[in-house]
């Protein structure tokens, strides 16, 4: 299954992080994506239904992941969907699963700061033997001579696979198809041990849409401007 999907949530446990023996960077966590419902007897919006999904990112963006978020955070997640069953001490279920293409703080609950991580722009970082690799701010091809070190690992703060970036077109360790292979074990449950309330608690969504109409005002409105 290769749909791709963006999914806004609450992390629901601490990143987990490992690094492999061929250096790949692996970071998975828990999502909680509550639904909104508008309450007609209550006259307000409530949560409805929580979904969960186990996200799983690589190479830098794991790295990125793993310092940048934590345990309630609001966040935006985009990656392809995968669907799989699980059996354990004669328990089953089904656990839904993303492999992360990209993950940022949700805006519509906070305030974040962006920083640029330092990559790997000289020789080989395009994936093309002999090409040099292109600035990502200014699409300009750098000249090495002009550059401390000739352009060649310039960047002492790259990290272990950070010379290919993570694509669309890779999923997983090395590319594999099987992403969770080597990920850090997260169960199969379909909640996380514990409450999820705490993850949950700020219920009031700051950007909550206008009421749905009710059918028989939303008529009687049209029969008074006719």
């Amino acid at each position: 299954m290769n749909d791709i999907i963006t999914v806004c949530g609450i992390v629901a446990t601490e990143p987990r992080h490992l690094v492999t023996e061929t250096g790949i960077a692996i970071t998975s966590l828990r999502l909680a994506s509550p639904s909104r419902r508008w309450d007609r007897a209550t006259a307000a919006w409530v949560n409805g239904a929580t979904n969960w999904y186990t996200v799983t990112a690589f190479r830098s963006l794991a790295s990125n992941v793993y310092k940048s978020l934590k345990k309630g955070d609001r966040i935006v997640v985009a990656g392809r969907v995968r669907i799989r069953t699980w059996e354990r001490d004669g328990r089953g279920g089904t656990s839904v699963e993303i492999d992360a293409d990209g993950i940022g703080h949700d805006l519509a609950w906070g305030i974040s700061n962006w920083l640029r991580v330092p990559r790997q722009v000289g020789d080989g970082a395009s994936g093309q033997g002999g090409l040099r690799g292109v600035d990502p701010r200014t699409g300009e091809v750098p000249d090495p001579a002009a550059e401390p070190g000739g352009g060649r690992g310039a960047d002492h703060g790259t990290e272990p696979g950070d010379a290919h970036e993570h694509a669309s077109s890779e999923h997983g360790p090395d590319g594999d198809a099987d992403a969770m292979h080597g990920s850090p074990p997260l169960g199969d449950d379909a909640e996380p041990a514990g409450p999820s309330e705490h993850v949950l608690e700020q219920d009031a969504a700051p950007w909550d849409p206008a009421p749905p109409l009710d059918d028989h005002d939303d008529h009687a409105d049209h029969a008074e401007a006719a």
